[in-house]
């Protein structure tokens, strides 16, 4: 059986980007998961997997995710733009 991140390359690039991003976010602002979570209205797993690229969050939840963070979802989206692939030396990228 194959993982789930290597069924479609196009979205697991994008979603890890993004889960990054969120990592990175949240670590600036020195919050667990299940601090995240509880901020956020998430579970503290669905942060986690968020974080590692295992889901793909609606537009809903990226709103929770940056309101949970303090944060303008223009920030989220912001740091997920700057950390795509594309927008990294190749040597660099994931």
């Amino acid at each position: 059986m194959r993982d789930k991140r290597t069924q479609d390359p196009a979205v697991s690039v994008e979603q890890l980007v993004l889960g990054r991003a969120v990592r990175e976010l949240r670590a600036r602002r020195a919050l667990s998961q299940e601090q995240l979570g509880f901020h956020s209205g998430l579970h503290r797993n669905y942060v986690g997997a968020i974080e590692r690229g295992e889901i793909n969050p609606t537009f809903r939840t990226l709103l929770t995710v940056a309101a949970g963070l303090s944060l303008p979802l223009s920030e989220v989206v912001g740091l997920y733009e700057l950390r795509r692939p594309e927008h990294l030396p190749a040597e660099v990228a994931p």
